[in-house]
């Protein structure tokens, strides 16, 4: 959820400062852009190179960066820029100038030009975080539309124990990345996605299959993840990684394999993309001991297997089932019948006649067809993005 977020971390002058500097290395891991505001009495409790170490970027504190040279640090820029703000620690005296619009320094300046979400982890004293004006303050601050990341309970550098600890990196940010998949279009969905070839075996050394590697499926399963969907990714042999932690993957061999598990996790999804390319037959009977070279021709008997989309057609109550359909001729034709004859709501074609399209490379070119003869064309993509216009198709016809 954070990879290419450009973040504004701002700094304030508590003792909890030093743990600014493992949110920025954690921001930072999760692919996120960061620049770092400090005040200036947060200086007193971590230096500015150290945050500028860790963000890769110069650290602000001033209007301008030099008295001498006059250089202005422009505030409205660094507001404008950011994808999100977090104010972490923030402070009570810093709480009560953001309630009141107090621009006394650069910090709080970046913080009334920003246009982004703001996230504000306060850091206090028990007594302090109790106070009624605190209290006042943060509700202040909610009704703004401001996001609260509230304190822990624990032992405070004053010796207390209580309310008013900063929340740990960590958490602070899963509390960020969660708040952000909550805020996504496909939120909430549960979509099932299948990529990748099976691989029918005809001996315990040889097999059918197809040249598919998986990566259009990956790249829907990884989309549709940033978009906030609960998915799980039901993949045949191939040499990918899982694009996200978050995504459950079940790996699978032969297309006996894939539809049983297809099966089992359906009748709980909201959304099915079937983007494997799973084998239309299989071997009727496989050797146990590897087949030897022999003398003269070998025919190999085989048998159909069990088609997954149909049974999926049949089967289905209130899913989104989506096929995908790679052709060679007669390509809408063909589609067209799939998505009749399979009880599909639209489906993806694409055509081994369109240059850079089909398997093995990184783009393709589809066209959707959809269930109420509509359909519409796109030009040659990569198939990261390929699988962003298939997805915004969903979420907006859907």
């Amino acid at each position: 959820m954070l990879k290419g977020k450009k973040v504004v971390v701002a700094v304030t002058g508590s003792i909890a400062a030093y743990k600014s500097a493992l949110i920025v290395r954690q921001l930072i891991k999760s692919g996120a852009e960061v620049k770092v505001v400090m005040t200036v009495s947060s200086h007193d409790f971590i230096t500015p190179l150290t945050l500028s170490t860790l963000s890769k970027n110069p650290v602000y504190s001033e209007f301008t960066s030099s008295k001498e040279s006059g250089t202005w640090n422009n505030h409205v820029e660094l507001g404008l820029w950011a994808d999100l703000l977090l104010v972490a620690p923030a402070t009570a005296n810093s709480l009560s100038k953001m309630a009141s619009g107090e621009s006394d320094n650069f910090l709080m300046a970046v913080y009334l030009s920003a246009k982004c979400p703001v996230y504000i982890a306060p850091a206090m004293d028990l007594d302090m975080y109790k106070h009624p004006s605190t209290k006042e303050n943060i509700e202040k601050l909610l009704s703004f539309g401001n996001i609260i990341i509230y304190p822990e309970s624990g032992e405070l550098a004053s010796g207390l124990e209580g309310e008013g600890r900063l929340a740990e990196p960590v958490e602070i940010i899963e509390f960020i990345t969660q708040d952000l998949r909550a805020k996504q279009p496909l939120f909430g969905k549960k979509i099932l996605i299948t990529a990748g070839p099976t691989h029918e075996a005809l001996d315990p050394v040889r097999y059918l299959g197809n040249r598919s590697t998986g990566k259009m499926g990956f790249y829907l399963a990884k989309k549709a993840s940033e978009l906030g969907a609960e998915v799980t990714l039901i993949s045949g042999p191939v040499s990918l990684t899982t694009p996200n932690p978050s995504i459950q993957r079940i790996n699978v061999i032969s297309a006996q394999e894939m539809f049983e598990a297809v099966s089992a996790q359906f009748e709980h999804q909201h959304i099915v993309i079937m983007a494997a390319a799973v084998a239309d037959y299989t071997p009727a009977s496989f050797s146990q001991s590897k087949m030897k070279k022999k003398d003269g021709e070998l025919s190999i008997e085989l048998k159909r297997t069990q088609d997954i989309l149909a049974h999926l057609g049949q089967n289905k109550r209130n899913q989104i089932l989506v096929g995908f359909a790679l052709e060679t001729n007669n390509e809408r034709e063909n589609a067209q019948g799939k998505l009749e004859r399979k009880n599909l709501d639209f489906i993806v074609l694409n055509s081994l006649n369109d240059e850079g399209a089909g398997f093995a490379g990184e783009s393709n070119k589809v066209s959707i067809l959809s269930k109420n003869n509509k359909s519409i064309d796109f030009e040659l993509k990569s198939k990261e993005d390929v699988s962003v216009d298939i997805l915004n198709y969903i979420i907006q016809h859907y």
